[in-house]
């Protein structure tokens, strides 16, 4: 691997870090009756209110409607995404170490593999909270169905829903842009020994 390629690796892997210390993903709801607003932040190792009452709040909310409440310390991703991360961020600095291309192929798999797999899950665990209702809620809407996005914007009843990524998050795709990148130059480096050689 060239000195380029590992560099980026090894920010990448770095970059990771910063989902130990700020949130990975954010939902907003607005609404009249909340003109200031009530939130979620997502981190790998919890889930908080964007103010301190707003968990409390959206958990009422959800209630009237039938969803359930959101528990973390009954979602099991919460106990162990830090250790999937822990070990993007050694392998990352591993793959940097070494500087060995079949390493980066295989770190670069894993990478996208764990990505794809935790926004696959995200969105199902959305899924199944909007979905899955009490029959003998208080609100009942025929047809409706409360979960928000998984990126960008949606009404739910009264509610503008948003949901992106937050600090850590765009860290992450950065990290994952980052892996990509050392990946081209090395396919390209790698096309052009095989290229002089012939």
């Amino acid at each position: 691997m060239s000195k380029l390629s590992r560099w980026f690796v090894g920010v990448a892997a770095l970059l990771l870090a910063l989902l130990y210390v700020t949130p990975m993903w954010r939902i907003d709801l607005l609404a009249p009756q909340y003109p200031e607003g009530v939130g979620l932040r997502i981190w790998i190792h919890k889930i908080v209110g964007a103010r301190p009452a707003d968990l409390q709040s959206i958990n009422g909310l959800n209630h009237y409607v039938g969803m359930a409440a959101i528990e973390p310390d009954s979602i099991p991703e919460l106990r162990y995404m830090k250790w999937i991360v822990a070990a993007l961020i050694g392998g990352g600095l591993l793959v940097a170490g070494l500087g060995k291309r079949p390493l980066l192929y295989a770190y670069a798999a894993i990478f996208v593999l764990v990505a794809g797999l935790g926004l696959y899950d995200f969105w199902r665990w959305e899924y199944n909270y909007g979905h899955n209702l009490d029959p003998t809620a208080a609100i009942k809407v025929p047809g409706a169905t409360y979960d928000p996005p998984l990126l960008g914007t949606r009404k739910i009843l009264n509610f503008v829903t948003t949901s992106w990524p937050d600090v850590g998050g765009y860290a992450a795709f950065l990290a994952g842009g980052l892996v990509f990148a050392a990946l081209l130059l090395e396919w390209r480096r790698r096309a052009a020994s095989g290229l002089a050689a012939s």
